[in-house]
């Protein structure tokens, strides 16, 4: 089939702004909107939704977003698919037709599922499923298709898939979608939400619009957004997203192993990136698969320390807790933000955080917090706290898991019951396809004029930093080709351990993206048990990237943007 397809995408994660939906469908033309809600934090969230009530685990402010706008999506025959369904895809269905039948609508509902693996001591285990599943709903006449856990990008390369009619063998086109997937599936984060230099947007970054993918029968595609919306679509702000919460160049998914180091970014035109030339090859024979498990409770308290003796005070307080409630799991992390010779009290203190996790709900809790607030009278000069004693709350632990691609019943459930299973892909490769670009350590050194200037790394390049799991990865891009020749051999593991010191005795390894300018790190155990068990001051490492910019550096003069 011939055409463009083109795909908005409403929602990034399960909170994102709620009027989305209804501005995208009043915006302008669609053929498919999407709605991604499940980050892996998510999944933790909707599994403990679950263990309270077996109907629900699914992502609730859908269906009240779907109550505003679905008369307006059938009208206009805009076909809506989301991940909503989270660990019940079934109840979401049946929710909306609930919903559908008060309403008065004639809806066709298709839903996908197969996700969830029995993993009796984990609280949630979904293996990631592709897009075949979402196209044979969407071929069968569905309006609505709801899935579980699929990849990010399989909500925009299902329909694609239904549109062009791509079979399993074709790469490239598979992985050009899974590419413009990856771009919308963050919301307004490719229109310049959380976008470096955001200052320089025509708005500000006041309100970005939400994005829209066009797709074309050969995979390719172009990002933009609804005219009038704010933000912008650039090619940096395309950049921005393609490095997020994304590892080696092969990006590994279940339908097809995406090359990134192929991927090509051309302006085409105001507010419109062409992206290009993605090649695609043949799919790992394994699934990711995402566990939750409950690691136990955790509390934090944090304790003021304002003046002189700051190191002083807090080896006191850690001495009188330890007394208190033992060493095992407490954590104490001393912010210094204190200035010498302070005219307030707040630019002269520093904040002590105290930590402490374990499988005794009673320890963590009261036990704790209480010797905490008993130390007001009884400790340093100037004692106080920001919190007042609360009890402890459970936290998860993400882990990721493969099974085999045939272990997974994959399952399309059609608007008239008719179950599909979803026959996993022929030829898979046994370790994922070969990196064309090696990891590496550092790009080719290239001599200069020994002329530099101090000055912050963030003046010259942009980054874009995320978590997956305990991992983190750092995106690092180049905004001219001058500065790419000088940061590819400058920005090595080496020098990122000494600019960001924590990830020094962290395993860190560096690719490169040069058709992006780009270098990305992944740092292994950056967030120790995952974000949900994280008591690290920036839990998912958004502002990684951002610490790395505000570094001062010596920046070669010929690199210094004019003045």
């Amino acid at each position: 089939m011939s055409g463009v397809l083109r795909v908005g995408n409403a929602s990034g994660f399960y909170g994102d702004r709620f009027s989305a939906w209804r501005g995208m469908l009043d915006g302008g033309e669609l053929d498919v909107l999407t709605g991604d809600y499940l980050a892996e934090l998510t999944m933790l969230i909707l599994g403990r939704d679950r263990m309270r009530d077996p109907d629900l685990g699914y992502a609730k402010t859908f269906l009240r977003q779907l109550e505003g706008c679905l008369d307006t999506a059938l009208d206009r025959r805009v076909r809506l698919v989301t991940n909503a369904g989270g660990l019940n895809p079934a109840g979401l269905a049946t929710a909306i037709r609930a919903l559908a039948d008060r309403l008065g609508l004639p809806v066709r509902i298709g839903y996908v599922e197969g996700d969830a693996l029995a993993r009796p001591d984990a609280l949630s285990a979904n293996a990631y499923l592709g897009a075949f599943g979402i196209a044979a709903c969407l071929d069968a006449g569905a309006d609505v298709v709801v899935t579980g856990r699929v990849t990010d990008a399989s909500l925009v390369v299902g329909p694609a898939i239904a549109r062009f009619g791509w079979g399993r063998d074709d790469l490239d086109a598979l992985a050009g979608a899974t590419v413009a997937g990856h771009l919308i599936e963050c919301g307004a984060q490719v229109t310049g939400g959380n976008f470096s230099f955001f200052i320089e947007l025509p708005d500000g970054g006041h309100r970005p619009g939400f994005p829209i993918a066009e797709l074309h029968p050969d995979g390719s595609a172009v990002l933009t957004k609804h005219p009038g919306t704010g933000g912008a679509v650039t090619v940096e702000t395309v950049t921005a997203q393609l490095l997020y919460e994304v590892g080696g160049p092969a990006y590994l998914g279940p339908d097809v192993v995406t090359h990134l180091d192929t991927v090509r970014l051309a302006q085409d035109g105001p507010d419109r990136v062409r992206v290009s030339g993605v090649r695609g090859t043949s799919p790992p024979e394994t699934l990711k698969v995402g566990v939750n498990t409950l690691g136990g409770f955790r509390n934090s308290m944090t304790f003021v320390l304002c003046g002189l003796d700051i190191p002083a005070k807090a080896a006191l307080v850690r001495a009188q807790l330890e007394e208190a409630v033992g060493r095992d799991g407490l954590e104490f992390v001393l912010a210094r933000t204190d200035h010498p010779d302070a005219a307030d009290t707040e630019t002269a203190s520093s904040l002590l955080h105290v930590h402490l996790r374990d499988g005794d709900r009673a320890r963590a809790g009261r036990a704790f917090s209480a010797a905490a607030v008993e130390l007001a009278l009884a400790s340093y000069p100037g004692c106080t706290l920001t919190t007042p004693p609360g009890d402890a709350i459970p936290y998860g632990v993400f882990t990721a898991d493969t099974v085999p691609q045939d272990a997974v019943a994959h399952v399309a459930v059609l608007p008239d019951g008719t179950r599909v299973p979803i026959v996993p892909p022929p030829v898979t490769c046994l370790e994922g396809a070969p990196l064309l670009h090696q990891a590496l350590t550092g790009g080719p050194s290239l001599p200069g004029s020994g002329v530099s200037r101090r000055a912050a790394l963030g003046t010259v390049v942009g980054a874009r930093s995320g978590d997956k799991g305990g991992d983190a990865n750092l995106g690092v891009w180049a905004r001219t080709d001058a500065t790419w020749a000088w940061l590819r051999g400058w920005l090595t593991v080496e020098r990122l351990a000494e600019l960001l010191p924590e990830t020094a005795p962290l395993t860190v390894t560096r690719h490169e993206l040069p058709n992006l300018r780009a270098v990305n790190f992944v740092i292994e155990g950056l967030l120790g048990p995952g974000v949900a068990a994280s008591t690290r001051f920036d839990p998912q490492a958004k502002a990684l990237g951002e610490l790395l910019r505000s570094r001062i550096i010596d920046l070669p003069a010929h690199l210094h943007p004019k003045s």
